[in-house]
């Protein structure tokens, strides 16, 4: 039965994750150079239409349509037929069908966004889009039915993922990893530094990912209940705890804070309590921020190590957290404060653990491939990457003619 506040709560949870992708075009924008800031803001903005529309002709009916083999969902749900006003009791009860569907296609939508950090201001607009629509279809589709789909091989196995550190963060994390491995580092990488061009633009990025995380993490509960208070308390001590610990290792570290170390301790925090947000109590969920802020700030100090250009860090972000977190679940999930969820290791269930390091082992293994795959035969029949000319006058001019600033107030394009 339709329950009128359950279906507010995910309609309005829906519009605060569709928030989050302009949030992203804010947060990736300020930490490019001036001359790629629209280029950055482009790639977020359009794949809102570009991956909505593949959500309903397509994506939707392969994400959570009836069950084929524990693989994908049939296309008995294409141009989402059949999805009204009546729920469907495998994903919600007390909502209608197409708020589910909408909900998320939000997801949908902000999970080939997050992939655009790891190749800024080098990639041309055109094969970038092909790109993220292969993958949308190939990657996201397939791994978002095994996790969350009513049949689903990994769900059917027992992993958990209750808003995304598997079927979002890991797999953006995946495709970030070869992304760069294929297009390479930007001109002069590793020759000089590039410096955020905006960091007030960022910062309030940040805070409108961190306001959309609320529906992200707690609208997965897909009813307004106590599920939904705890994934909604869960998600902010792990991203105040991220940015704390963050600021703490910088501070010891580099010997002195940075808002741009708070920033991005935030978002760690944020994705990392992902995953178990709603199966863990609120001390749990601060010490899963205070482990996210303190790893991965490791994991962005080893790109320079390792020698690959993340330009901005989506791997030790968004990968290493999705990742973190999905085993994390394993360890602090309790039925106590979701009956419908797991007992953990530290609840005397080691099993999960394993089901969790399973499901993070294959779904980075699918992601990794099949992503390098889909680049490599992006780049040679179209070519992903700039000419060194067009990277040097940067994305606002090359690929779409305009500027962000007037040449007065360009700071930081060159």
């Amino acid at each position: 039965m339709i329950q009128a506040g359950d279906t507010a709560f995910v309609l309005v949870s829906a519009a605060l994750v569709l928030l989050m992708t302009p949030g992203l075009a804010l947060f990736y924008g300020g930490m490019v150079r001036g001359k790629n800031v629209l280029g950055t803001f482009m790639q977020s903005f359009f794949l809102i239409s570009l991956i909505s529309f593949e959500w309903i002709i397509l994506g939707y009916s392969m994400s959570f349509g009836p069950d084929i083999s524990g693989v994908t969902g049939s296309l008995a749900w294409a141009w989402v037929a059949g999805v009204g006003a009546a729920p469907n009791p495998d994903y919600a009860a007390t909502i209608p069908h197409s708020v589910f569907m909408i909900y998320q296609c939000m997801f949908a939508v902000i999970t080939p966004a997050l992939i655009t950090g790891a190749f800024a201001e080098r990639v041309r607009f055109a094969p970038f889009l092909v790109f993220s629509l292969l993958w949308a279809v190939l990657v996201y589709n397939p791994v978002c039915h095994w996790v969350w789909g009513a049949g689903g091989w990994l769900k059917a196995l027992g992993v958990v993922d209750f808003a995304g550190g598997i079927v979002v963060h890991l797999t953006c994390g995946a495709a970030a990893l070869a992304a760069v491995a294929v297009i390479g580092p930007r001109k002069d990488y590793g020759k000089r530094q590039f410096f955020p061009h905006n960091l007030p633009m960022t910062l309030t990025g940040t805070g409108l990912l961190w306001f959309g995380w609320f529906g992200f993490n707690g609208g997965s509960a897909l009813a307004a209940d106590g599920v939904a208070a705890t994934a909604f308390v869960a998600t902010h001590m792990g991203g105040m705890a991220g940015m704390a610990m963050w600021i703490i290792v910088e501070w010891w570290h580099r010997g002195k804070p940075t808002t741009l170390g708070a920033a991005s301790g935030a978002v760690a925090g944020l994705a990392t309590i992902t995953p178990a947000a709603g199966f863990v109590t609120a001390p749990a969920a601060m010490a899963i921020g205070l482990v996210a802020g303190g790893a991965c700030y490791l994991g962005v100090l080893a790109k320079s190590r390792l020698g690959y250009d993340d330009s901005l860090d989506v791997v030790g972000i968004h990968g290493l957290g999705g990742l973190l977190g999905t085993l994390m679940a394993g360890l602090f999930a309790t039925k106590a404060v979701n009956a419908a969820g797991v007992d953990g290791l530290f609840y005397g269930n080691a099993a999960q653990f394993g089901i969790q390091a399973m499901g993070v082992g294959v779904v980075l293994v699918y992601a990794l491939v099949l992503s390098w795959v889909l680049l490599k035969l992006v780049d040679r029949f179209m070519g992903l990457r700039l000419s060194a000319d067009a990277e040097s006058l940067g994305l606002d001019q090359s690929e779409h003619t305009e500027s962000g600033y007037s040449d007065s107030l360009d700071i930081g394009a060159r």
